[in-house]
């Protein structure tokens, strides 16, 4: 199974289970990281948390910036605790610029 880490500001790592776009997921909490990938390079594209990875990407309020940048994974990091979700999300946003999570998109 392939992964990436991401670190975020704390110095701390993330690993993350690549998935192809459009997999079902389980209904389970977690982070996720859409990115695209070519000649094994990620470009990040969005970072975001749910409670509910089985439906969290059905009529993503993103989904336009996803396809304007060509997103072809999305890679997760389980986690069933919001608070620790949340973190990891700020921990992450704070080193990395995400196209999909600016302001104006």
């Amino acid at each position: 199974m392939a992964t990436i880490t991401l670190e975020g500001c704390s110095g701390k790592s993330y690993e993350f289970i690549i998935h192809a776009k459009g997999t079902n997921f389980n209904s389970v909490g977690g982070v996720y990281y859409i990115t695209k990938i070519k000649n094994n390079k990620h470009t990040r594209i969005y970072l975001g948390i749910t409670n509910d990875l089985s439906t969290r990407f059905d009529n993503h309020h993103k989904e336009d910036c996803f396809e304007e940048n060509g997103a072809t994974h999305i890679a997760i990091h389980k986690s069933s605790s919001e608070s620790e979700r949340e973190k990891i999300e700020k921990d992450i946003l704070c080193k990395y610029n995400f196209p999909c999570n600016e302001q104006n998109n």
